[in-house]
């Protein structure tokens, strides 16, 4: 009886072992399955993605078919071959390349002229007298101490020289217009015949032009006089050091407007 009853403990127990070994490998079948599962979903979702960009990539195919067809519709109604625009393309590149072709021979003209010119300047005229190339213009700008006699429009003698220097330069360049600006700070002016300082920048500017012209014989077609007031300072008004900069005369060398109206006249015919 006792040994019935051992031999029944011992398979009891080898029952119970096998349940809870087959627990544990429902457990892990179970995780196993809802892996697979989720696994599964992601795959789905991004066979779907790639679905949705297969049809857009197959319309964004059509719409450029489209505007394929169209354009060529359009080429042969209107009688262009591809030929005919690539040479259209050709020539306006050659017209290009030409313009700037141009833009550096003047640069270089321009890089010239101001050498020629500060050279001929002494050590003490280049104190009074700033000489610039800005985008192919030539600024030559002269305080106005010493072009005018004080509070005044008329040039004064110790003008003259550098005025003669740079009127020789005019004379040497005479495919360059000039214009002769003038520049004053913001104190007013009451003078007989002088209103404000729209009339002082003017009044100086002319005095320069004519000076040029008749003392020195520069063509007057070459030369324009003009006056900006107060309303192009280099520097602030609330300084001595400001103001004395911002009274300033400019004569501004420009190559001849007809010349960029001649490139203009050069530009390759284009067609409808």
């Amino acid at each position: 009886m006792t040994l019935f009853a051992g031999a029944l403990l011992i398979s009891s127990c080898a029952s119970k072992k096998d349940l809870d070994n087959c627990k544990l490998e429902n457990k892990d079948l179970t995780t196993n399955l809802q892996n697979t599962k989720e696994q599964l979903a992601a795959s789905n979702t991004r066979v779907s993605s790639l679905e949705e960009q297969v049809k857009e990539l197959r319309r964004n195919n059509a719409r450029l078919q489209q505007s394929l067809d169209k354009s060529l519709t359009n080429a042969s109604q209107n009688n262009i071959s591809i030929e005919k625009l690539v040479d259209q393309i050709n020539e306006s590149n050659q017209y290009i390349r030409h313009l700037v072709e141009v833009k550096s021979k003047s640069d270089s003209l321009n890089m010239v002229l101001t050498n020629n010119l500060t050279r001929s300047l002494s050590k003490e005229e280049l104190k009074e007298v700033d000489v610039q190339v800005l985008k192919g213009v030539v600024y030559i700008s002269l305080a106005d101490n010493m072009l005018y006699k004080s509070g005044s429009y008329e040039i004064n003698d110790r003008a003259a020289e550098t005025l003669s220097k740079i009127a020789k330069i005019i004379m040497d360049y005479k495919d360059y217009d000039v214009l002769v600006e003038g520049n004053t700070d913001n104190v007013p002016i009451s003078r007989e015949n002088i209103r404000n300082n729209w009339d002082l920048s003017c009044l100086r500017a002319s005095s320069v032009v004519q000076f040029l012209q008749n003392r020195y014989g520069v063509d007057p077609k070459r030369l324009t006089a003009g006056g900006r007031g107060e309303y192009n300072p280099l520097a602030t008004n609330s300084t001595e050091l400001g103001k004395q900069r911002n009274r300033r005369t400019q004569i501004i060398i420009t190559p001849k407007l007809d010349q960029f109206m001649d490139l203009i006249d050069k530009a390759p015919d284009s067609e409808e």
